[in-house]
């Protein structure tokens, strides 16, 4: 049986591996998106107050569910909602 002396440079090398590999995995996946956002976040993500949010649930332009005293609000919604009012931009306005 072969004994093997392990470093300190062995160990730092096998640290700086490991931490490259740990970055490779973390930067690779996407990051997750919340399923359902409640009014706070969905007012803070779209920068807008209370009255706006109110105003897109009363004209049905933004779909929620209720659940006790809380709205909630699905995120493939929103996305949806920024699609439908999206605007081309008008390039003669740069010159």
């Amino acid at each position: 049986m072969a004994i093997e002396v392990l470093t300190k440079e062995d160990l730092n090398e096998f640290r700086h591996e490991l931490l490259k590999e740990i970055t490779g995995i973390i930067s690779a996946a996407p990051p997750k998106k919340q399923k359902w956002l409640k009014s706070n976040e969905v007012r803070e993500l779209l920068n807008i107050s209370p009255g706006t949010l109110q105003n897109l649930r009363i004209n049905g332009s933004l779909t929620f569910s209720k659940v006790g005293g809380t709205i909630y609000y699905a995120n493939d919604e929103i996305d949806k909602l920024l699609e439908r009012n999206k605007k081309a931009a008008n390039p003669t306005l740069f010159r």
